[in-house]
């Protein structure tokens, strides 16, 4: 069973920490920055919807893949509230830095599409949207699955201390799902996966239709996978040092 800490009140304080959330922020920012941006590019280009799609989810995996893998020894570059909520569903990371932490990934969101905004010539930044025909239940559910999906992955190839053969490649296999849940599920709900990627966006363009959908279908979808990943696959062996050596 996952156990959840509350943590220490002077976290914020303690060097590691400070670390942590400036990376985090550093690496939010230019994931946020990549994904908005190459969206952006591809409603600029107005070229076919399918070539646009797969352009705005490779763009995704590829951000996605060299973040976390830059930021993961220092902050573990989770780049998402979801992710968060699910490391702190398995006792990953206390309830103090878990809020910490998501402030600093929304603060980097509305950073990365403030500056799109300028760079651009006061171009609006995207915000997700639901599409024509789906509801918010049904948005809700995607949310939810995409985002059980990437949490799923993130324990089986990162925070799974017996990952095998996997090892090394968490980053890579992360940002590849991500992508692909974008093809999957992008024309229907944006495939956002993420509240500070949604959040950012409809901060600065003013657009907050249905974004409740991307809070919580997102952290029900990460924590449970978080919880159900935790408490169920991960083997967690204790082999005590022998008092004295026999031959």
């Amino acid at each position: 069973m996952p156990k959840i800490e509350l943590g220490n009140a002077g976290d914020p304080l303690r060097s590691d920490c400070i670390k942590a959330l400036i990376v985090e922020f550093i690496c939010m920012f230019l994931f946020v920055f990549t994904g908005v941006g190459a969206s952006m590019a591809a409603e600029q280009l107005q070229g076919n919807a399918l070539v646009g799609l797969f352009f705005v989810a490779m763009a995704h995996a590829l951000v996605v893949g060299v973040m976390v893998g830059v930021g993961f020894r220092i902050s573990g570059a989770h780049l998402n509230p979801a992710v968060t909520l699910g490391l702190l569903m398995g006792g990953h990371i206390t309830i103090i830095r878990s809020f910490l932490y998501c402030i600093d990934q929304l603060l980097a969101s509305v950073a990365a599409c403030a500056m799109l905004t300028y760079v651009t010539g006061g171009l609006i930044t995207p915000a997700h949207t639901l599409a024509s025909g789906v509801g918010c239940g049904q948005g809700v559910l995607m949310e939810f699955i995409l985002t059980f999906s990437l949490l799923f992955t993130v324990y089986a190839t990162i925070v799974d201390p017996n990952k095998g053969n996997l090892d090394g490649l968490g980053p890579l296999l992360t940002g590849l799902v991500v992508g692909a849940n974008i093809m999957a599920g992008g024309s229907f709900s944006g495939a956002s996966m993420n509240p500070a990627r949604s959040f950012g966006p409809s901060f600065v363009s003013g657009n907050w239709a249905n974004h409740w959908v991307y809070w919580v279908g997102p952290l029900i979808g990460g924590g449970l996978a978080g919880y159900i990943y935790d408490t169920f696959f991960i083997v967690r062996t204790h082999i005590p040092i022998a008092s004295q050596e026999t031959f």
